[in-house]
């Protein structure tokens, strides 16, 4: 099987690595030879092997008909949309790492490969190297998928836990991060979770079979967590992560990425640094957690190739993915419940029971603070009693009952 590989940058230089290392056990497990024939890429690599094979010209691979699978590791909807398109429409299948590509258009393109009996898989785009698509498409599809709660963002959780292991504050953590690699130049993406709002907007089309709007989801960053939030943290014996989640309560669907504290009794409170997790509760099965590398070049290069292995598998076959097109309506956060940990001057500590009643008291030492945890209620509850105090500092959700 003669392969392309789309965009020669960390991922993509990854794919070809693991093709190379593993070729005996990728060719044992897929049943033939594979090799990558082509790289895309803009830039020239003087000195690399890849030269060799690199072509400029996206028609060149489009049209030769030697070419069974496209990996698509480019990044970004222009123009890996219509590269993939064109791939899918000629009888190709395609594997690819990209979260933006796969949010915004999911629906359309499995449609296209199921015409064509081809395959579009996309198991890198969420987790890395983690195994959750397949799982979520194959092995649970007995339940009735009621939560999903995911921390799917390295870069976000090696912030969030240097903060906690350090009492660092934000800034000085993302510059670390950056130094380390592990944050963009621009790390907004990351930072105020449109990353991880793409990747619970996949992993929620897939539960629910229907298209869901990353833009519908309620996405919140962690710019405004600091040092003095981890010390009531650390006092209450919880946990700051920023969650991607949705879940079902009756006939709504709920969605939000912002960050939460939980509890040790959760099995994602000890996730750290740049390891992701992902939990997801079925109405049969339970709780079921996936955890790993969440990112990086090999990790994620492996889930690639093993879509590969997956598309010359089933070649001429396609394997059935359930998200349609069909707009799934995504409930408002306002009715969503749950309960909050509040900040508030001093001053206005003796209003706390008053407007929210029995509170559990958090003493972390600040001056001039109080902090608490209410029970639960709606947040457009919350936002009204909020309203109540002029020296609000900070609030964060609080998942769980516990």
């Amino acid at each position: 099987m003669k392969i392309a590989v789309l965009g020669y940058g960390t991922i993509g230089s990854g794919v070809v690595e693991v093709v190379e290392k593993n070729a005996a056990s990728i060719e044992k497990r897929a049943g033939e030879k594979i090799e990558v024939k082509y790289v895309l890429d803009l830039r020239e690599f003087p000195g690399d092997p890849v030269q060799d094979i690199l072509v400029h010209d996206y028609s060149v691979i489009a049209e030769d008909e030697e070419i069974g699978v496209i990996v698509e590791t480019m990044g970004g909807t222009k123009p890996a949309y219509d590269f993939v398109k064109t791939a899918l429409l000629n009888g190709k299948s395609v594997c690819t790492s990209n979260k933006e590509l796969v949010a915004a258009h999911g629906a359309e393109l499995i449609q296209i490969a199921e015409d064509k009996q081809v395959n579009f898989f996309f198991e890198a785009s969420v987790g890395g190297g983690i195994p959750i698509i397949r799982p979520l498409n194959q092995c649970i599809t007995a339940d009735e998928i009621e939560q999903i709660n995911g921390i799917l963002n390295g870069t976000t959780n090696f912030i969030l836990s240097k903060m906690a292991d350090e009492g660092a504050d934000f800034e000085d953590v993302l510059k670390e991060a950056q130094q380390l690699g592990y944050a963009e130049k621009d790390p907004t993406a990351d930072v105020e979770g449109y990353d991880a709002c793409r990747k619970i907007a996949i992993l929620t089309s897939l539960a629910y079979g229907k298209q869901v709007d990353y833009e519908d989801i309620y996405t919140e960053g962690i710019t405004k967590i600091t040092a003095s939030d981890f010390k009531y943290a650390k006092q209450a014996g919880l946990a700051i992560k920023i969650f991607g989640m949705s879940k079902k309560v009756g006939s709504s669907v709920y969605a939000m990425v912002a960050p939460q504290m939980i509890g040790s009794g959760h099995p994602l409170y000890s996730v750290n640094g740049v390891f992701n997790g992902i939990s997801v509760k079925g109405n049969m099965l339970g709780d079921v957690m996936f955890y790993g590398a969440g990112a990086g070049k090999l990790p994620t290069a492996s889930a690639v190739v093993a879509d590969v292995v997956a598309a010359v598998k089933h070649q001429g076959d396609h394997v059935p993915i359930t998200w349609s097109s069909e707009k799934l309506e995504i409930s408002s956060v306002e009715e969503m419940e749950t309960r909050f940990f509040v900040r508030v001057d001093e001053s206005e500590k003796q209003k706390i029971q008053d407007v929210f009643g029995e509170v559990q008291m958090i003493d972390a030492g600040v001056d001039g603070e109080c902090g608490f945890i209410t029970s639960g209620m709606k947040e457009k509850e919350f936002a009204k009693k909020a309203e109540a105090f002029a020296q609000l500092i900070t609030r964060i959700r609080v998942m769980g009952d516990e």
